[in-house]
């Protein structure tokens, strides 16, 4: 295994055909965009080159995969990962691939060290900074590639509002505009409409949020029965996290969502100064991420996993 440069990845993969892309559980944004930015100019050099299909895309984004998914039982010669850090967020059927990656794109601390060559930059607000640079180097970035690109990098920095934003984040989104796209279409249905599903949702959590740390800290938590009470789906759910982020005072914010009975997914957002190291809390918890946004996944009751949280982010925690 090495660690290689934007260039030497996209020689890799100029060296490739019949490549399958992997993105992560549950996927947002990045992930995707990231994939079908890269899947596009892989076949734009006339290779063939496919998404693995992920059954836990929403509608959101399964927009910017189009016809990219591969068929069931297709069998690549060379397979790449994107925006994926741990082997704990390979989906199941993606999981079959792990041994086989030959490349894997990431830009999270906590990327594992999987692949047999990893171009990784943990300096980059998104994935698709990086993916933005590899197709770069393939050839010329084209509006359907430079689309999924700005919802990678978009998304991934809150619509360049979340302090991962760099001047490096800026000039990427810039180059990607230049190209012509529909950035408005990206920017509402990500960030300017909300179903009423949703809002009720958002209702219901600020009513029962949890304060700890005197307000500095907050629990909300989705549980199955209030997705069945609002008929709430996984669409309803997006950058649910962020929600704690706009409460005043508060820089840590645990959103918690039960995925299935006794067990959840925990989403921490942490705030720029420092005070609580996101990856270190979910790192003792058997997850990892960023130092202000990552996730782990805890089984037992709403107290217990609250319980868990809270002494993991005491123990990391500076005054």
């Amino acid at each position: 295994m090495s660690r290689i440069t934007v260039q030497e990845a996209a020689a890799l993969l100029r060296r490739q055909d019949n490549v399958l892309i992997l993105t992560h559980r549950r996927p947002d944004g990045d992930t995707i965009g990231c994939a079908a930015a890269l899947c596009r100019s892989l076949r734009q050099l006339g290779k063939r080159a496919f998404l693995l299909r992920n059954p836990d895309v929403t509608a959101v984004n399964a927009v910017y995969a189009g016809e990219l998914w591969a068929e069931d039982g297709w069998t690549p010669d060379f397979v790449v990962s994107v925006d994926i850090a741990a082997k704990s967020l390979f989906f199941p059927a993606a999981e079959t691939y792990f041994d086989q990656i030959g490349l894997a794109v990431d830009h999270h601390p906590s990327f594992e060290g999987f692949g047999r060559d990893q171009c990784v930059d943990a300096s980059r607000a998104a994935c698709g900074e990086i993916v933005y640079e590899i197709c770069r180097e393939l050839g010329e970035i084209t509006p359907k590639i430079a689309l999924p690109l700005y919802a990678a990098v978009s998304t991934d920095t809150g619509c360049f509002a979340y302090a991962n934003t760099t001047a490096n984040t800026h000039r990427v989104a810039a180059a990607l505009l230049e190209t012509g796209i529909d950035y408005f279409s990206v920017n509402k249905r990500h960030f300017r409409t909300k179903s009423r599903r949703r809002i009720a949702i958002e209702a219901e959590l600020m009513g029962s949020a949890e304060f700890f740390h005197e307000g500095r800290g907050v629990f909300l938590a989705v549980p199955l029965s209030m997705m069945e009470r609002t008929g709430a789906t996984e669409d309803d759910l997006e950058d649910i996290s962020s929600l704690a982020g706009i409460i005043e005072g508060v820089d840590c914010g645990a959103v918690l969502r039960e995925l299935r009975p006794d067990e959840w997914k925990l989403s921490l957002r942490t705030g720029a100064g420092g005070r609580v190291n996101a990856t270190r809390v979910c790192a003792l918890l058997g997850g990892g991420g960023h130092a202000m946004a990552a996730g782990a996944t805890l089984k037992g009751t709403l107290e217990q996993v609250k319980a868990r949280t809270l002494a993991a982010v005491d123990q990391v925690k500076r005054d």
